[in-house]
């Protein structure tokens, strides 16, 4: 079972929850809030109480950016890397800032106007903010760094009945009010504000001398409406004094965000410490009218016990968290850089300090090679000798891990590519069937057409034979000449026709063929010398067909 226990730390307080997730069952162990001044001993006192020394820690971004890209959606990945980072390179040259100084991260969603585009959501964060941050919780095994807006949409989820595609604001009043506009189940923008909690409980604070009291004043507030949005005089106009203008800005913001959206917003989500004041909801809804508004309850808890659900949504933002360090929510905005430390197993992990008798190693294997000698102090030699020898076990123990680990890979790698190989030869074997397949299909089609050529060929002389017959008696009727005749036409061959022609007199026989001749009825004309009996003339006139 995966466990994750999420923090999530502003000015004098922290909001913590630790999830356990098995499979899709995902459950609060234990959630609290806790007021300091000392932030280093009030993570210590939480990990201590939830029992999470051992589990990663999901942790939030403090002063993060937002900036809004739009990329052509059909780029490689690769290329489509580089056109965010000139974008975000070009932002920063505007601001006269260096890129360098940012550690970055982006998500790409779905852009609603323009298919051909997608929408690039770029989070930056100040190394150094980084660092201050790492630092705080220096110690501690933290896996996940991630942006609250982003994350407080993990409580959404998609519930059986929901809307298949909600356009929704979230609308998150902690330290800093966030607006987070999610459009057809997309996250499409951040707005921030800086009216929000803090703004709240640094007046109340001033009366109370106390943010736990300002807090408890704020979840016992109730804010009275009306239908026409006045608020009814009582004990608690004092506070309210305190509390409403805050409230109106951010409602008024909202009401003007829902305006001038170009896809109509049908719910709104609050959430955060605003959202404990009481009938909150209620004022949003009076202001808002036809857009449904309701405070953010955890899809995944669905019976509470004894447990009010108040009481969780007012660990929303660290419920979030956790989720993200269990791996849920949108993937690649978390800024936690790993480091090869982070990847080594935990029984490898040696933490480094002076030995002396009150010393306690993590590691077992430290812990039971000093505990008979660590009862006396070290001189200055010893000291030296010891730290020597830690580190040189330290770098033994990491070059065996890393030898065998090394020796998996390439074993792992190898067997891939032996898996590969006869892959490929199988593939190869496949192509060569394929390739005689279509070589023997390519021999018989080129036969069949070979034959289709001499059977077009037949068909052809065939009918130019049927045609000429005809047309050679019909010219001829036109040339003969008077008192001859034609006894018999015969066609000897394919193309050549044998006339026998008879006639009173050898002129008309000689015209006859002449005629044939030069009126192209037959070629290559040639005829018989011609006989004469009882005064007719005969003769045989030859040619072939044009």
């Amino acid at each position: 079972m995966a466990k994750c226990l999420g923090l999530y730390v502003e000015d004098n307080v922290i909001k913590y929850a630790k999830v356990s997730k098995e499979r899709d069952d995902i459950k609060i162990e234990a959630f609290g809030i806790e007021f300091y001044e000392k932030l280093d001993k009030a993570i210590d006192k939480i990990v201590e109480e939830t029992y999470s020394q051992k589990i990663p820690i999901s942790i939030n971004l403090a002063n993060e950016n937002y900036n809004y890209f739009s990329i052509f959606s059909l780029l490689s990945k690769a290329d489509l890397q580089k056109a965010i980072k000139t974008e975000f390179e070009t932002k920063c040259e505007e601001s006269g800032v260096s890129p360098t100084v940012f550690e970055t991260r982006y998500a790409a969603v779905n852009q609603i106007e323009g298919e051909d585009k997608v929408r690039i959501i770029f989070i930056s964060e100040n190394k150094n903010e980084m660092n201050r941050i790492m630092q705080q919780f220096k110690g501690h095994k933290v896996s996940c760094i991630a942006p609250v807006p982003m994350a407080i949409t993990n409580l959404i989820g998609q519930n059986e009945g929901a809307i298949d595609k909600e356009n929704a604001l979230v609308v998150n009043i902690e330290g800093k009010t966030t607006i987070t506009t999610i459009i057809e189940n997309n996250i499409q923008e951040i707005d921030e504000l800086e009216e929000g909690s803090f703004n709240i409980l640094s007046k109340l604070n001033v009366k109370e001398n106390s943010f736990a009291k300002a807090y408890e004043i704020c979840k016992n507030t109730t804010i009275y409406t009306s239908a026409g949005r006045e608020l009814q005089m009582g004990e608690d106009t004092d506070n309210l004094d305190d509390i409403m203008p805050t409230i109106h800005t951010i409602v008024s913001h909202v009401k003007k965000k829902i305006s001038t959206s170009v896809e109509k917003i049908n719910k709104v989500y609050i959430t955060g410490m605003g959202a404990m004041i009481n009938n909150v909801d209620i004022y949003f809804q009076e202001y808002l009218d036809d857009v449904q508004c309701e405070i953010l309850r955890p899809y995944f808890i669905l019976n509470t016990g004894d447990i009010s659900i108040k009481d969780y949504q007012e660990v929303n933002t660290a419920i979030s968290l956790a989720l993200m360090g269990l791996g849920e929510g949108i993937p690649g905005i978390n800024f936690k850089v790993k480091t090869f430390y982070d990847s080594l197993p935990d029984w490898m992990k040696i933490e480094i300090t002076t030995p002396g008798p009150d010393t306690k190693f993590k590691n077992p294997i430290l812990a039971k090679l000093f505990e008979n000698n660590l009862a006396k102090p070290y001189d200055r030699m010893e000291l030296i000798l010891l730290r020597v020898s830690i580190g040189l076990l330290i770098l033994t123990v990491v070059y065996s891990g890393l030898s065998a680990l090394l020796d998996k890979q390439i074993d792992k790698k190898q067997k891939e590519a032996e898996e590969l190989q006869i892959e490929i030869s199988e593939q190869i074997n496949l192509a060569s069937s394929d390739n005689e397949e279509i070589v023997s299909k390519t021999n018989k089609y080129t036969d069949m057409i070979n034959d289709l050529e001499v059977l077009n060929e037949k068909i052809e002389d065939r009918n130019k034979t049927r045609n000429a017959i005809p047309n050679l008696l019909n010219q001829l009727m036109y040339v003969i000449p008077e008192n001859s005749r034609i006894d018999s036409i015969q066609n000897t061959s394919e193309n050549h026709i044998l006339i026998n022609a008879q006639s009173t007199k050898y002129e008309q026989l000689g015209y006859f063929k002449s005629k044939i001749e030069l009126d192209g009825i037959l070629t290559n004309v040639t005829s018989s010398a011609g006989t004469k009996n009882n005064g007719v003339v005969t003769i045989t006139i030859e040619g072939d067909l044009p």
